[in-house]
């Protein structure tokens, strides 16, 4: 019997085209003896939409936009218990949702509701992982090393711009990079090397999120790893980013291609230890489960500086995390293999806990 495999792709997100990008990726890496594919769109306007059964392979994204389908259905996202034509329950689900409304722990939580099994991280460290500030704060605690960060609201900044300039001028200095808290892929990123950049890098990143992030700009090699697993998660080789542009914004890389991607990263064997052992340990503080790319800053002294984690990180077969399990010896079909069946053992796992005395 295959697996009953339920892909939900797009989102009322800014994400929507890389999630496009990831479903068709992953679509035409599945074994078809192995996986029935049962693709969910989800329209920007947040609308739920099946497909019929995907046999085979996809040639482009807009096969995946199933709103001109006229076998197409809109369906109510509860039915996800039941999403099969047949009336039956899908075995798992894989969320492959960029940002809000889909990485946030929105699309999770909806899901343990439904007691579905499905791939990556929990409620918890979807949310976590979403928000800089609430991550940042989870990182602080325990003990990783950090760049320097202030954050903000929009009410309190509308209440009082130049105390938050200020603040940004006082406590980080230039340059700094201003960043909404709860977007992914650079969307609405910007480095600020005075206060009129500052002041529209504050307006732009406010059009995309209610709360904003301002970091310290340090000096610094961009390495990142990945990490694999539930209770007992292991790591991939290191990758480097060499971006030409001023950092790795979301032009360079969707569109221009102008950065090059190191893998394996030249590293000494004691910071691919110390790597290894620090991405871990973030993993477990947003109590992490299925994989996230680790990104860190390696300065010239030796120093390294935890950034963030993604928990659903680009997932072509171009993008650094599928790359860095590749050069470990796991290709890309097979790492979408690994983490559905770690999502149903997960899932399974739940069912042990008792719920009543």
């Amino acid at each position: 019997m295959r697996i009953k495999l339920g892909l939900l792709y797009g989102g009322k997100s800014a994400e929507h085209q890389v999630s496009l990008q990831t479903a068709l990726a992953v679509i035409n890496a599945l074994n078809g003896e192995k996986f029935e594919v049962h693709p969910v769109y989800i329209t920007e306007n947040g609308e739920w939409i099946r497909g019929e059964i995907i046999e085979g392979k996809v040639q482009g994204v807009e096969e995946l936009t199933l709103t001109e389908k006229a076998t197409a259905k809109a369906i109510s996202p509860t039915s996800l218990s039941t999403l099969s034509q047949e009336g039956e329950a899908v075995d798992v689900v894989f969320p492959l949702l960029h940002g809000p409304n889909g990485e946030d722990g929105t699309v999770q939580g909806m899901l343990e509701l439904l007691n579905v099994p499905y791939v990556g991280n929990g409620v918890l460290g979807s949310a976590a992982g979403m928000d800089k500030v609430i991550m940042k704060n989870l990182f602080a605690q325990a003990g990783l090393k950090q760049v320097k960060y202030v954050h903000f609201l929009k009410v309190d900044w509308k209440n009082n711009e130049d105390a938050a300039y200020k603040e940004v001028e006082q406590e980080l200095g230039y340059p700094c990079f201003v960043k909404p808290a709860n977007l992914g892929s650079s969307v609405g990123i910007n480095k600020c090397t005075n206060r009129e950049e500052l002041v529209n890098a504050f307006k732009e990143a406010f059009q995309f999120d209610r709360k904003i992030i301002v970091e310290e700009g340090i000096t610094a090699r961009e390495v990142e790893i990945g990490v694999l697993g539930n209770d007992d998660p292991s790591c991939s080789v290191v990758g480097e980013i060499v971006a030409k542009t001023d950092f790795y914004d979301y032009k360079s890389k969707y569109q221009d291609g102008d950065t090059a991607l190191i893998i394996p990263a030249e590293v000494s064997e004691e910071t691919y230890a110390r790597m290894q052992e620090e991405a871990i340990k973030a993993f477990k503080a947003i109590d992490g489960s299925g994989l996230v790319r680790a990104d860190f800053f390696l300065t010239e002294d030796g120093s390294l500086v935890i950034n963030e984690v993604n928990t659903m990180p680009g997932f072509t077969p171009f993008s650094m995390f599928p790359l860095l399990w590749e050069h470990k010896g796991v290709p890309y079909s097979e790492l979408i293999e690994k983490l559905v069946e770690l999502g149903m053992e997960r899932h399974a796992e739940k069912q042990q806990i008792k719920h009543t005395m």
